[in-house]
């Protein structure tokens, strides 16, 4: 995930953090806004999945 967004945003990314957590929790947060979460969807991000809903933000 973090080279996926590398790739795609370079010097673009000011921050980017992750954060180890239980329970099959996976969130992506980007400024504030929740873009992807596991928990509710039920299921992990397919590969490009975040980057898109990054860029239709």
């Amino acid at each position: 995930m973090a080279d996926e967004l590398r790739k795609k945003y370079g010097s673009d990314i000011e921050d980017l953090t992750f954060i180890p957590s239980g329970g099959g929790v996976f969130e992506v947060i980007v400024d504030g806004n929740l873009v992807f979460s596991k928990k509710n969807i039920g299921r992990h991000a397919n590969q490009g999945e975040v980057v898109k809903l990054i860029e239709q933000r």
